[in-house]
């Protein structure tokens, strides 16, 4: 694809935005498809950002989606935000209280012309799970319920780029948990792309494909958030407590033992890169797509394979850098399948620094990484 090519099918954003005591300063040439967080900090600008994106906001610069421009302060080009083909979910779903939830989604349906109309009610209804909700006001539903409904206003308006503001900020646990299988599947059902406004970065390693690292108005890191969480010279991974430090890997299923409740991934095309997994109440199908988390503190390294153990997996790695982390601690980035492509993943190991000594570790090593476990996010 042609550079002209890539920016009309992606989101062009330079902005600068000056308060008293802050200065929002980005570039950024984003990805037409998947979901893209914003990540960072309290206070780090990523809800300026995304409301400039927005015209919510009246940053200087430019802004351009799918080649469309929507500002361009050197040409006095400036669409105002109901002109924009947005969608916008805020932390709370600000849904009108007098109207039914079907009355809120037709509300967005009835203001986007029929011409550019692109998303059904009864798609959104049945993406978004909501078709026992339509008939309550905002009142009787419960949070993750009233944002799914909020999400469906925002799509309803057949959007070119949806912007969520921190959509679960406002949930506990389990009400997140109710929203986050419908969010996992947004961009890929209606081949949207979304920008995604978080600091949490459980909720960025589940939904994002790539991530914008912000700190005090600007760009830190951009790129794949498989690729940047595993870069120890990166922020992202680099300013993470050993508690969240962790690896994603994407493969296709390629097995399941239903005596025991076994899945297997294969991640690449390497045999000896698969991963299983127990999980007895799911379903999945042969060939999909699935992201796995392994938190670096659940990795162990060894010189030589460990027969007669209880770890499922245990995958050759060569030691491609080693970082002091915590004290007594060392984080080693390691390259699954020696010998592979230098595009095979990248995992992380978390271990104690007499470890580090007493194996040598060193980069160009070869080990035997051994997980002792993975969390399915996707």
């Amino acid at each position: 694809m042609t550079q002209a090519q890539n920016l009309n099918n992606g989101i062009q954003v330079r902005l600068q935005l000056q308060r008293a005591a802050f200065q929002l300063q980005v570039d950024l040439q984003l990805p037409g498809q998947g979901v893209t967080a914003l990540f960072g900090p309290s206070g780090c600008g990523k809800t300026s950002c995304l409301r400039s994106i927005a015209g919510l906001e009246r940053a200087q610069g430019r802004v351009s989606v799918h080649g469309e421009p929507w500002q361009d302060d050197d040409s006095g080009h400036w669409l105002p935000t109901h002109q924009r083909a947005l969608g916008y979910v805020f932390q709370e779903a600000s849904l009108f209280p007098h109207l039914s939830a079907q009355d809120n989604i037709r509300y967005g349906l009835r203001r986007t012309p029929a011409a550019r109309q692109r998303v059904q009610l009864e798609r959104l209804v049945e993406l978004l799970g909501i078709g026992p909700l339509l008939a309550r006001k905002p009142a009787t539903l419960s949070g993750g319920e009233r944002q799914r409904v909020a999400i469906a206003r925002a799509l309803a308006t057949s959007p070119r780029v949806l912007l969520m503001d921190e959509p679960l900020a406002a949930l506990d646990a389990e009400r997140k948990a109710e929203v986050l299988p419908y969010l996992d599947q947004l961009s890929e059902q209606l081949k949207l792309p979304i920008l995604y406004v978080s600091h949490s970065i459980d909720e960025v390693g589940r939904l994002a494909d790539q991530v914008v690292l912000l700190q005090a108005g600007k760009v830190v890191a951009q790129g794949p958030v498989a690729e940047l969480l595993t870069q120890l010279d990166a922020p992202l991974a680099k300013n993470l407590p050993d508690a969240q430090q962790a690896s994603l890997l994407e493969g296709q299923v390629c097995g399941h033992d239903t005596q025991d409740h076994l899945w297997s991934l294969q991640i690449g095309s390497m045999p000896q890169l698969q991963l299983h997994w127990t999980q007895a109440d799911a379903h999945y199908a042969q060939g999909e797509r699935v992201r796995l988390r392994v938190l670096a503190r659940d990795v162990s390294l060894s010189l030589m394979p460990q027969p007669g153990s209880s770890i499922l997996n245990s995958l050759p790695a060569v030691v491609t850098a080693i970082q002091a982390n915590s004290p007594g601690q060392v984080l080693v980035q390691l390259r699954l399948a020696p010998g592979a492509a230098d595009d095979t993943p990248h995992l992380l190991a978390l271990v104690s620094a007499r470890s580090a000594r007493l194996l040598q570790l060193a980069p160009g090593l070869l080990v035997h990484a051994q997980l002792k476990g993975v969390a399915v996010l996707r």
